[in-house]
């Protein structure tokens, strides 16, 4: 598929040029013609007879980029200053801090901040723990915790790297929940040094949220978690990808006039993502499911399977399929990828059943060409940004969380992320549901106050202030 340019490969370029009358749209002819896209232009006299221009423009990866640097530079009288990676400045010194929530202008407020003020807010504490929650920010902080082995689609690139995601993590918790969140990168892959790192950290946290822990160790530490902690542990990459699609699998079907335990549904990808989709899925009444992987379908017959694969294979696949994806995909009325980037055509879904749904999910390269399955499915969806409909963990986590915290939940349950995903999907309103708008903005303003809701109320919190 063709990949258009991305604010995420954004450079700004200053340049300086002849203050002759064509100089500037020159510049923005040169971009064009070697498909990069202006979005900025900011020019500023250099001299009598110059001008600085700095040119902001997309790309769409960073050989793209410096392809337009270089015909940039090749116009006659341009001359190169410098290249800005606008995506690396913007994390420079990091994207995330702390700052105090109370004044601390003179002696008065210090002995109350810290000492001795603060010796009677501990001795409280340790007279009563549950007034931790009241009295710390433990009621309204998430540890957002990592060991770097599945960042992104980047694979095990290690704790450092996956620092900035986290961060960004981090970021999203506060800007669309008001939660403080800390990245926590950890320098091992040992599922008992995690586990233990995670329990003795605990008491300073309101919630766990597990990150880009490859599969299959991440099911291990959060179950483990989950038994030896009281705070709520959420792995984002298996449950948070399970609400979003499950919320935008109701609004489709909705679109399409199809209902869940009705429908034949097809998936690509059974790792973290995959297993935690398919239980939501079952739990919340789909009952023909076959789940395929690079060996084909998983079913009870087929040799080697893992503990997790056995589940699946006990749980889906009732026919005891043994073929293909695309085998898999024939007559299905949905399709769910959360796999690897073209591993079907249009052709594959063509061959559907008719107002077919098609989630091709992987990113940034998704299952099938958007458009290929446009052709032939009544909706599709992505997790890209330049596409309709993006199945995004961000309308989901931030208000997850906010629920639980509100709450003083001490676990999470099935009932909890049903109930989040019913919440995300009636976000969407009648008048504006259709196979383009079946999931809404991460913008829209009700997405994180109803998820957070919705968790409550299953729950059983009620509201609580977390300014």
């Amino acid at each position: 598929m063709a990949v258009a340019p991305s604010v995420s490969y954004s450079i700004t370029v200053r340049l300086e040029v002849p203050s002759r009358g064509r100089a500037v749209s020159e510049l923005t002819h040169a971009v064009e013609q070697v498909g990069g896209a202006v979005t900025a232009l900011d020019v500023t006299p250099h001299g009598h007879e110059r001008l600085r221009v700095d040119v902001t423009c997309a790309a769409r990866d960073t050989e793209h980029a410096d392809e337009i640097v270089q015909a940039l530079s090749a116009i006659d009288g341009v001359v190169l200053s410098k290249v800005s990676d606008r995506t690396f400045l913007l994390h420079l010194g990091g994207k995330i801090e702390t700052q105090a929530k109370v004044p601390l202008r003179n002696r008065d407020d210090l002995s109350m901040a810290y000492t001795p003020g603060v010796a009677r807010v501990s001795l409280a504490i340790a007279a009563n723990p549950d007034d931790v929650r009241r009295l710390t920010i433990k009621r309204n902080s998430v540890a957002v915790v990592t060991d770097g082995t599945a960042v992104l689609g980047l694979g095990n690139v290690g704790p450092y790297a996956a620092l900035p995601v986290m961060e960004g993590k981090a970021a999203l918790f506060k800007r669309f929940a008001g939660i403080d969140a800390w990245p926590v990168c950890l320098d091992t892959q040992d599922t008992d040094e995690i586990v233990r790192t995670v329990q003795i950290i605990a008491p300073a946290f309101g919630g766990i949220n597990l990150e880009d822990i490859s599969a299959p160790r991440c099911f291990e530490v959060e179950r483990r978690l989950r038994d030896l902690l009281d705070i709520p542990v959420f792995h984002d990459d298996q449950h948070g990808t399970a609400i979003v699609v499950l919320a935008a699998l109701t609004n489709a079907l909705r679109v399409v006039g199809k209902k869940l335990p009705a429908v034949r549904i097809a998936m690509a990808g059974a790792g973290a993502a995959g297993t935690a989709v398919l239980k939501l899925l079952l739990a919340s009444g789909a009952t023909d499911v076959v789940v395929c992987d690079d060996r084909g379908a998983v079913h009870k017959g087929r040799p080697g399977l893992t503990d997790s694969l056995r589940w699946v294979a006990e749980h889906t696949n009732t026919d005891s399929y043994d073929g293909d994806l695309a085998g898999a995909l024939r007559g299905a009325d949905v399709f769910i990828g959360v796999s690897a980037p073209n591993i079907l055509s249009g052709d594959d879904v063509a061959a559907m059943a008719t107002d077919a749904i098609v989630f091709a999910l992987a990113n940034p390269v998704p299952e099938v060409d958007p458009d290929a399955a446009s052709e032939h499915a009544a909706v599709v969806a992505t997790g890209r940004s330049d596409y309709p409909n993006q199945i995004n963990n961000v309308l989901v986590f931030p208000g997850v969380f906010r629920g639980l915290l509100d709450a003083q939940s001490r676990t999470v349950t099935d009932d909890m992320l049903v109930a989040a995903a019913r919440a995300l999907a009636g976000v969407v309103s009648p008048a504006e549901l259709g196979p383009h708008y079946i999931i809404p903005s991460v913008f829209h303003p009700d997405v994180a106050s109803a998820v957070a809701a919705a968790v409550r109320d299953a729950a059983g919190g009620r509201p609580s202030s977390h300014a």
